[in-house]
């Protein structure tokens, strides 16, 4: 998707205790499985801030959902990039940037996103017995 001017990615997914998970597999199976849902997803990203004033979103790809291994890749590659942003092994350009979001780059490059997020796991009580086994069916990354 395209949201004001910059890519931002977004992945569909299911929650391996839905009922429907072991029918979705990839992307193909939510069409086949439930028709019109892809398009209901599509144009609820198109619309949603229309109500703030702001223009409808775009889609790049022809607007096509990708398929797992795609969106695999994406978020592989996004992981990597985040990865060298908080470790601080990539050295951002700031000179353009105002003091304040100098401080910030700096701070989560410090590796202290996880301090600053406090407890990220809300809800620990939803999860499954084997939730984060490599059993489980689960991507973490």
């Amino acid at each position: 998707m395209i949201d004001e001017g910059e890519c931002d990615w977004k992945v569909v997914v299911i929650d391996a205790e839905d009922k429907w998970a072991p029918f979705l597999n990839d992307i193909e199976d939510v069409e086949k499985e439930m028709p019109g849902m892809l398009s209901a997803i599509r144009e609820w990203y198109r619309t949603y801030k229309i109500p703030d004033g702001k223009p409808p979103n775009v889609f790049g790809l022809g607007e096509k959902f990708m398929n797992k291994a795609y969106a695999t890749k994406v978020i592989e590659e996004t992981h990597h990039m985040w990865e060298l942003l908080v470790s601080g092994e990539k050295e951002r350009s700031l000179d353009e940037h105002h003091d304040e979001v100098k401080d910030l780059v700096r701070s989560l490059s410090k590796g202290s996103l996880f301090t600053l997020g406090g407890n990220l796991d809300e809800h620990q009580d939803m999860h499954g017995e084997n939730f984060g086994n490599d059993n489980s069916g689960a991507m973490f990354f």
